[in-house]
Protein backbone atom coordinates (compact mmCIF):
# COMPACT_ATOMS: atom_id res chain seq x y z
CA UNK A 1 0.00 0.00 0.00
CA UNK A 2 1.22 3.51 -0.79
CA UNK A 3 0.10 5.05 2.50
CA UNK A 4 -1.14 4.10 5.94
CA UNK A 5 -4.85 3.52 6.50
CA UNK A 6 -5.91 6.49 8.62
CA UNK A 7 -8.38 5.49 11.32
CA UNK A 8 -10.95 7.49 13.26
CA UNK A 9 -12.55 5.83 16.29
CA UNK A 10 -16.00 6.73 17.64
CA UNK A 11 -16.23 5.77 21.30
CA UNK A 12 -13.77 5.95 24.18
CA UNK A 13 -14.83 3.07 26.38
CA UNK A 14 -12.51 0.45 27.81
CA UNK A 15 -12.51 -1.65 24.63
CA UNK A 16 -11.09 1.26 22.65
CA UNK A 17 -8.31 1.82 25.17
CA UNK A 18 -7.65 -1.84 25.98
CA UNK A 19 -8.20 -3.39 22.56
CA UNK A 20 -8.51 -1.34 19.41
CA UNK A 21 -6.04 1.51 19.85
CA UNK A 22 -3.12 -0.69 21.02
CA UNK A 23 -3.89 -3.23 18.29
CA UNK A 24 -3.95 -0.61 15.54
CA UNK A 25 -0.82 1.09 16.80
CA UNK A 26 0.98 -2.26 16.65
CA UNK A 27 0.36 -2.55 12.90
CA UNK A 28 2.46 -0.69 10.33
CA UNK A 29 -0.45 -0.43 7.89
CA UNK A 30 -2.51 1.82 10.18
CA UNK A 31 -2.42 5.18 11.87
CA UNK A 32 -5.06 6.26 14.41
CA UNK A 33 -5.61 9.93 13.59
CA UNK A 34 -8.89 10.85 15.31
CA UNK A 35 -11.11 10.04 18.30
CA UNK A 36 -14.59 11.17 19.24
CA UNK A 37 -16.75 10.71 22.31
CA UNK A 38 -19.35 12.48 24.42
CA UNK A 39 -16.85 13.76 27.02
CA UNK A 40 -14.33 15.99 25.23
CA UNK A 41 -12.00 16.08 28.23
CA UNK A 42 -11.87 12.28 28.26
CA UNK A 43 -11.34 12.17 24.49
CA UNK A 44 -8.47 14.63 24.74
CA UNK A 45 -6.95 12.57 27.54
CA UNK A 46 -7.02 9.47 25.35
CA UNK A 47 -5.61 11.43 22.43
CA UNK A 48 -2.74 12.72 24.56
CA UNK A 49 -2.01 9.27 25.99
CA UNK A 50 -1.87 7.63 22.56
CA UNK A 51 -0.49 10.63 20.60
CA UNK A 52 -3.56 10.96 18.37
CA UNK A 53 -3.91 14.23 16.47
CA UNK A 54 -7.64 14.99 16.43
CA UNK A 55 -10.14 14.86 19.32
CA UNK A 56 -13.86 15.58 18.86
CA UNK A 57 -17.01 15.48 20.97
CA UNK A 58 -19.10 15.12 17.82
CA UNK A 59 -19.08 11.99 15.67
CA UNK A 60 -20.11 13.98 12.60
CA UNK A 61 -16.83 15.92 12.69
CA UNK A 62 -14.81 12.72 12.80
CA UNK A 63 -16.78 11.04 10.02
CA UNK A 64 -16.43 14.01 7.69
CA UNK A 65 -12.77 14.76 8.45
CA UNK A 66 -10.59 14.45 5.33
CA UNK A 67 -7.77 12.76 7.27
CA UNK A 68 -9.95 9.71 8.08
CA UNK A 69 -10.11 6.70 5.70
CA UNK A 70 -11.66 4.09 8.01
CA UNK A 71 -14.20 4.87 10.73
CA UNK A 72 -14.43 2.45 13.66
CA UNK A 73 -17.74 2.44 15.56
CA UNK A 74 -17.14 1.49 19.21
CA UNK A 75 -20.03 3.42 20.76
CA UNK A 76 -22.60 1.57 22.92
CA UNK A 77 -24.67 -0.99 21.00
CA UNK A 78 -27.83 1.15 20.59
CA UNK A 79 -25.72 3.62 18.57
CA UNK A 80 -24.10 1.08 16.25
CA UNK A 81 -26.71 1.10 13.52
CA UNK A 82 -27.22 4.87 13.33
CA UNK A 83 -23.51 5.68 13.35
CA UNK A 84 -22.66 2.97 10.83
CA UNK A 85 -25.27 4.33 8.44
CA UNK A 86 -23.79 7.80 8.89
CA UNK A 87 -20.36 6.51 7.90
CA UNK A 88 -21.76 4.71 4.85
CA UNK A 89 -23.53 7.91 3.76
CA UNK A 90 -20.16 9.68 3.96
CA UNK A 91 -18.69 7.08 1.58
CA UNK A 92 -15.97 5.86 3.96
CA UNK A 93 -14.89 2.37 4.96
CA UNK A 94 -16.49 1.29 8.22
CA UNK A 95 -15.69 -1.12 11.04
CA UNK A 96 -18.63 -1.72 13.37
CA UNK A 97 -18.22 -3.55 16.64
CA UNK A 98 -20.57 -6.52 16.98
CA UNK A 99 -23.56 -6.35 17.03
CA UNK A 100 -24.19 -4.39 13.84
CA UNK A 101 -27.45 -3.01 15.24
CA UNK A 102 -30.11 -3.90 17.79
CA UNK A 103 -32.43 -5.66 15.31
CA UNK A 104 -32.17 -8.03 12.39
CA UNK A 105 -34.30 -5.72 10.25
CA UNK A 106 -31.99 -2.74 10.73
CA UNK A 107 -28.93 -4.88 10.04
CA UNK A 108 -30.54 -6.05 6.78
CA UNK A 109 -31.03 -2.41 5.78
CA UNK A 110 -27.41 -1.57 6.63
CA UNK A 111 -26.11 -4.48 4.55
CA UNK A 112 -28.21 -3.40 1.56
CA UNK A 113 -26.98 0.16 1.99
CA UNK A 114 -23.28 -0.70 2.19
CA UNK A 115 -23.44 -3.08 -0.75
CA UNK A 116 -25.31 -0.54 -2.90
CA UNK A 117 -22.50 1.95 -2.33
CA UNK A 118 -19.66 -0.55 -2.75
CA UNK A 119 -18.05 0.39 0.56
CA UNK A 120 -15.59 -1.89 2.37
CA UNK A 121 -16.98 -2.99 5.72
CA UNK A 122 -15.89 -5.02 8.74
CA UNK A 123 -17.90 -6.47 11.62
CA UNK A 124 -16.07 -6.94 14.90
CA UNK A 125 -16.37 -10.73 15.13
CA UNK A 126 -12.67 -11.28 15.71
CA UNK A 127 -12.53 -14.64 17.50
CA UNK A 128 -12.09 -16.62 14.29
CA UNK A 129 -8.87 -14.65 13.54
CA UNK A 130 -6.87 -15.72 16.58
CA UNK A 131 -3.88 -17.95 15.81
CA UNK A 132 -5.51 -20.82 17.70
CA UNK A 133 -8.80 -20.53 15.80
CA UNK A 134 -7.15 -20.36 12.40
CA UNK A 135 -5.04 -23.39 13.33
CA UNK A 136 -7.85 -25.64 14.50
CA UNK A 137 -10.07 -24.54 11.60
CA UNK A 138 -7.31 -25.69 9.25
CA UNK A 139 -6.95 -28.98 11.14
CA UNK A 140 -10.65 -29.66 10.59
CA UNK A 141 -10.42 -28.80 6.87
CA UNK A 142 -7.33 -30.99 6.48
CA UNK A 143 -9.15 -34.01 7.91
CA UNK A 144 -7.06 -34.22 11.09
CA UNK A 145 -9.91 -35.94 12.94
CA UNK A 146 -11.78 -37.27 9.92
CA UNK A 147 -15.47 -36.49 9.48
CA UNK A 148 -17.11 -34.62 12.35
CA UNK A 149 -19.42 -36.69 14.52
CA UNK A 150 -20.15 -34.29 17.38
CA UNK A 151 -19.24 -30.81 18.64
CA UNK A 152 -19.73 -29.66 22.22
CA UNK A 153 -19.00 -26.09 23.38
CA UNK A 154 -19.51 -24.53 26.80
CA UNK A 155 -18.88 -20.85 27.57
CA UNK A 156 -19.06 -19.61 31.17
CA UNK A 157 -18.62 -15.95 32.17
CA UNK A 158 -19.33 -13.69 35.11
CA UNK A 159 -21.21 -11.04 33.09
CA UNK A 160 -25.01 -10.78 32.92
CA UNK A 161 -25.65 -12.07 36.42
CA UNK A 162 -27.56 -10.94 39.49
CA UNK A 163 -25.35 -7.86 39.99
CA UNK A 164 -24.19 -5.36 37.36
CA UNK A 165 -21.96 -2.29 37.61
CA UNK A 166 -23.56 1.12 37.14
CA UNK A 167 -21.73 1.78 33.86
CA UNK A 168 -23.52 -1.24 32.34
CA UNK A 169 -27.01 -0.30 33.56
CA UNK A 170 -28.17 0.52 30.03
CA UNK A 171 -27.60 -3.13 29.06
CA UNK A 172 -30.39 -4.27 31.41
CA UNK A 173 -32.87 -3.04 28.80
CA UNK A 174 -33.12 -6.05 26.47
CA UNK A 175 -34.14 -3.79 23.57
CA UNK A 176 -30.50 -2.66 23.53
CA UNK A 177 -29.49 -6.18 22.37
CA UNK A 178 -26.63 -6.48 24.83
CA UNK A 179 -27.06 -9.73 26.72
CA UNK A 180 -25.60 -13.21 27.02
CA UNK A 181 -26.99 -14.62 23.77
CA UNK A 182 -26.31 -11.56 21.62
CA UNK A 183 -22.78 -10.76 22.85
CA UNK A 184 -21.20 -14.04 23.88
CA UNK A 185 -23.39 -16.09 21.57
CA UNK A 186 -22.54 -13.89 18.60
CA UNK A 187 -18.78 -14.00 19.16
CA UNK A 188 -18.39 -17.66 20.07
CA UNK A 189 -20.91 -19.00 17.58
CA UNK A 190 -19.08 -17.21 14.78
CA UNK A 191 -15.76 -18.73 15.85
CA UNK A 192 -17.21 -22.22 16.31
CA UNK A 193 -19.41 -22.54 13.26
CA UNK A 194 -16.84 -20.97 10.95
CA UNK A 195 -14.75 -24.05 11.77
CA UNK A 196 -17.31 -26.86 11.85
CA UNK A 197 -20.06 -25.65 9.53
CA UNK A 198 -23.19 -23.60 10.15
CA UNK A 199 -26.18 -25.16 11.96
CA UNK A 200 -28.91 -26.73 9.90
CA UNK A 201 -31.65 -27.82 12.33
CA UNK A 202 -31.63 -26.72 15.97
CA UNK A 203 -33.61 -26.74 19.20
CA UNK A 204 -32.95 -24.52 22.21
CA UNK A 205 -33.96 -23.69 25.74
CA UNK A 206 -33.23 -20.38 27.46
CA UNK A 207 -33.77 -19.49 31.11
CA UNK A 208 -33.69 -16.21 33.02
CA UNK A 209 -32.18 -17.45 36.26
CA UNK A 210 -31.63 -13.94 37.68
CA UNK A 211 -34.90 -12.11 36.95
CA UNK A 212 -33.81 -9.09 39.00
CA UNK A 213 -30.49 -7.31 38.53
CA UNK A 214 -28.99 -5.22 41.34
CA UNK A 215 -26.85 -2.21 40.42
CA UNK A 216 -23.69 -2.72 42.41
CA UNK A 217 -22.94 0.87 43.42
CA UNK A 218 -26.49 1.95 44.34
CA UNK A 219 -28.39 -1.20 45.27
CA UNK A 220 -31.08 -0.33 42.75
CA UNK A 221 -33.01 -3.41 41.62
CA UNK A 222 -34.20 -3.67 38.03
CA UNK A 223 -36.32 -6.40 36.42
CA UNK A 224 -34.29 -8.35 33.86
CA UNK A 225 -35.82 -10.70 31.31
CA UNK A 226 -32.86 -11.67 29.09
CA UNK A 227 -31.70 -15.28 29.53
CA UNK A 228 -28.65 -15.95 31.70
CA UNK A 229 -28.51 -19.60 30.62
CA UNK A 230 -28.92 -20.91 27.07
CA UNK A 231 -28.58 -24.44 25.74
CA UNK A 232 -28.75 -25.35 22.06
CA UNK A 233 -28.58 -28.64 20.17
CA UNK A 234 -28.70 -29.25 16.47
CA UNK A 235 -27.28 -30.72 13.30
CA UNK A 236 -24.29 -29.72 11.18
CA UNK A 237 -23.55 -30.20 7.47
CA UNK A 238 -22.33 -33.73 6.86
CA UNK A 239 -24.43 -35.30 9.61
CA UNK A 240 -22.58 -34.19 12.73
CA UNK A 241 -24.42 -33.03 15.85
CA UNK A 242 -23.61 -30.08 18.10
CA UNK A 243 -24.49 -28.77 21.54
CA UNK A 244 -23.76 -25.34 23.00
CA UNK A 245 -24.13 -24.10 26.57
CA UNK A 246 -23.85 -20.38 27.36
CA UNK A 247 -23.86 -19.51 31.06
CA UNK A 248 -23.71 -15.96 32.44
CA UNK A 249 -23.45 -14.70 35.99
CA UNK A 250 -20.94 -17.32 37.11
CA UNK A 251 -19.22 -16.76 40.46
CA UNK A 252 -16.85 -19.61 39.58
CA UNK A 253 -15.95 -18.98 35.95
CA UNK A 254 -15.61 -22.14 33.86
CA UNK A 255 -14.29 -20.36 30.77
CA UNK A 256 -14.31 -22.00 27.35
CA UNK A 257 -14.22 -25.66 26.40
CA UNK A 258 -14.84 -27.13 22.95
CA UNK A 259 -14.68 -30.86 22.18
CA UNK A 260 -14.87 -31.93 18.54
CA UNK A 261 -15.00 -35.66 17.88
CA UNK A 262 -14.53 -37.21 14.46
CA UNK A 263 -14.19 -40.56 12.80
CA UNK A 264 -10.37 -40.41 13.13
CA UNK A 265 -9.83 -38.57 16.42
CA UNK A 266 -10.78 -35.61 18.58
CA UNK A 267 -9.80 -32.00 19.25
CA UNK A 268 -10.15 -30.06 22.49
CA UNK A 269 -9.96 -26.24 22.64
CA UNK A 270 -9.87 -24.64 26.09
CA UNK A 271 -9.35 -21.33 27.85
CA UNK A 272 -9.82 -20.63 31.57
CA UNK A 273 -11.36 -17.26 30.68
CA UNK A 274 -14.32 -16.95 28.40
CA UNK A 275 -13.74 -13.55 26.84
CA UNK A 276 -11.04 -11.06 27.85
CA UNK A 277 -8.51 -13.82 27.89
CA UNK A 278 -4.87 -13.20 28.74
CA UNK A 279 -3.65 -16.13 26.66
CA UNK A 280 -4.79 -17.64 23.37
CA UNK A 281 -6.84 -20.82 23.49
CA UNK A 282 -4.99 -24.10 24.08
CA UNK A 283 -5.46 -26.92 21.58
CA UNK A 284 -5.07 -30.64 22.23
CA UNK A 285 -5.53 -33.62 19.94
CA UNK A 286 -6.24 -37.33 20.35
CA UNK A 287 -5.66 -39.38 17.19
CA UNK A 288 -4.08 -42.57 15.91
CA UNK A 289 -5.45 -44.89 18.57
CA UNK A 290 -4.26 -42.70 21.46
CA UNK A 291 -6.34 -42.66 24.64
CA UNK A 292 -5.30 -39.24 25.89
CA UNK A 293 -5.13 -35.71 24.59
CA UNK A 294 -1.75 -34.31 23.57
CA UNK A 295 -1.19 -30.56 23.41
CA UNK A 296 -0.66 -29.11 19.93
CA UNK A 297 1.53 -25.99 20.01
CA UNK A 298 0.32 -23.36 17.57
CA UNK A 299 2.74 -23.22 14.60
CA UNK A 300 4.66 -20.02 14.04
CA UNK A 301 3.02 -19.48 10.64
CA UNK A 302 -0.22 -18.59 12.46
CA UNK A 303 1.51 -16.03 14.68
CA UNK A 304 2.66 -13.57 12.06
CA UNK A 305 2.11 -10.26 13.89
CA UNK A 306 4.34 -8.60 16.47
CA UNK A 307 1.53 -8.27 19.03
CA UNK A 308 2.51 -10.67 21.80
CA UNK A 309 2.70 -7.72 24.22
CA UNK A 310 -1.10 -7.47 23.96
CA UNK A 311 -3.63 -9.68 25.71
CA UNK A 312 -5.06 -12.36 23.46
CA UNK A 313 -8.38 -10.51 23.06
CA UNK A 314 -6.59 -7.49 21.63
CA UNK A 315 -4.38 -9.72 19.49
CA UNK A 316 -7.51 -11.16 17.86
CA UNK A 317 -8.53 -7.61 16.91
CA UNK A 318 -5.07 -6.96 15.46
CA UNK A 319 -5.34 -10.05 13.25
CA UNK A 320 -8.75 -8.89 12.01
CA UNK A 321 -7.36 -5.45 11.12
CA UNK A 322 -4.40 -7.11 9.41
CA UNK A 323 -6.84 -9.14 7.29
CA UNK A 324 -8.61 -5.93 6.29
CA UNK A 325 -5.31 -4.31 5.28
CA UNK A 326 -4.46 -7.36 3.18
CA UNK A 327 -7.89 -7.25 1.54
CA UNK A 328 -7.36 -3.58 0.65
CA UNK A 329 -3.91 -4.28 -0.77
CA UNK A 330 -4.64 -7.46 -2.71
CA UNK A 331 -8.38 -7.52 -3.40
CA UNK A 332 -8.88 -10.61 -1.24
CA UNK A 333 -11.95 -10.99 0.99
CA UNK A 334 -10.97 -12.48 4.34
CA UNK A 335 -12.45 -10.11 6.92
CA UNK A 336 -15.68 -10.71 8.77
CA UNK A 337 -18.24 -8.57 6.98
CA UNK A 338 -21.77 -7.35 7.57
CA UNK A 339 -23.01 -10.55 5.89
CA UNK A 340 -21.48 -12.44 8.84
CA UNK A 341 -23.23 -10.09 11.24
CA UNK A 342 -26.58 -10.69 9.61
CA UNK A 343 -25.97 -14.44 9.75
CA UNK A 344 -25.48 -14.16 13.52
CA UNK A 345 -28.57 -11.99 13.90
CA UNK A 346 -30.64 -14.60 12.11
CA UNK A 347 -29.11 -17.43 14.14
CA UNK A 348 -29.99 -15.62 17.38
CA UNK A 349 -33.54 -15.17 16.06
CA UNK A 350 -33.73 -18.92 15.36
CA UNK A 351 -32.44 -19.76 18.85
CA UNK A 352 -34.84 -17.32 20.50
CA UNK A 353 -37.82 -18.66 18.57
CA UNK A 354 -36.80 -22.27 19.27
CA UNK A 355 -36.57 -21.54 22.99
CA UNK A 356 -40.10 -20.09 22.97
CA UNK A 357 -41.51 -23.30 21.54
CA UNK A 358 -39.50 -25.59 23.83
CA UNK A 359 -41.68 -27.73 26.08
CA UNK A 360 -41.37 -30.67 28.38
CA UNK A 361 -43.25 -33.55 26.78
Amino acid sequence: MTHKIRVGIIGTGGWARYGHIPALQSLDAFEVVALSGRDLQKVRGYADDFKIRHAFDNADELVSHPDVDLVVVLAPTPEHGRLTQKVIEAGKDVYCEWPLSTTTAQSEQILEMVNARGISHIIGLQRRFSPSSRYWHDLIRQGHIGSIRAVRMSVGVDAFGAVMPAFAKWAVNTENFTHLLSIYGGHFHDMLFHGVGFPQMLAAVAQTQFPVTTIEETGEQIPYDAPNEVMIIGTLPGGGLFSVQLEGGQDHKTGLQIDITGTEGALRITNPRGFQNTHDNAIASMTGGSERFVELPIPARYQTLDVTHLDASAQDVAYLYAAYAEDKATGSSNVTRFEDALRQHRLIDRITEASRTFFNG
